[in-house]
């Protein structure tokens, strides 16, 4: 029987284990927002970044990929990876995926997701709704052994524009912290 794994986050660019398909499609009833601090890859304790986690949203999607591994030991190397790289996740939940938007029946049921929750006893890096402009900022800022917090966010943007895939959210972010960037590089451009 075959392993299926959703991906919203950097899973969309970045799998880092073994594969038979991937098929772009999205599941119900959630929304991917930037609320789970990132100190292990796109921050520091310290400074955390932010990442991607679900939330129940009613009536929303969430577009992404699923991943389908049938070999055994891919399963195994795929769980392995997962529960090193999403450690922070405290949740996993088995929904129902879609690739067409006039479906009513799911392509995939049962496909494992990982979620960070909001709730601070079992997720500790939970960070929370904030303002907009103080996501960005932060964003702007952290870095981590996995790199940038800013380049996280321009992968997933990207990732999505090329499945033609829209997150409102995360363009409406990713405009917002090119247009820190912008500010801070005229600003030292000024100073020079």
């Amino acid at each position: 029987m075959a392993m299926w794994v959703f991906g919203y986050g950097s899973l969309i660019w970045k799998t880092g284990f073994p594969f038979d398909d991937r098929l772009p499609g999205f599941i119900k009833n959630y929304r991917r927002v930037f609320h789970q601090g990132s100190t292990d890859h796109r921050g520091t304790p310290e400074f955390p970044g932010r990442t991607v986690t679900l939330e129940p949203a009613p009536g929303e999607i969430c577009w992404g990929v699923a991943y389908k591994i049938t070999k055994e030991e891919d399963k195994k190397d795929a769980l392995l990876h997962l529960e090193v790289r999403e450690k922070q996740y405290d949740q996993k939940e088995y929904l129902d995926f879609f690739i067409d938007i006039h479906d009513s029946e799911p392509a995939v049921s049962g496909v494992m997701v990982y979620i960070a929750s909001s709730d601070k006893k079992s997720n500790n890096n939970y960070l929370g709704p904030a303002p907009f402009e103080d996501i960005a900022k932060q964003i702007v800022k952290a870095e981590g052994p996995s790199g940038s917090n800013r380049d996280y966010l321009f992968n997933l943007e990207e990732a999505l524009v090329q499945l033609g895939f829209k997150d409102k959210h995360v363009t409406d972010l990713a405009t917002h912290v090119r247009l820190i960037l912008s500010a801070t590089q005229d600003a030292a451009t000024k100073d020079v």
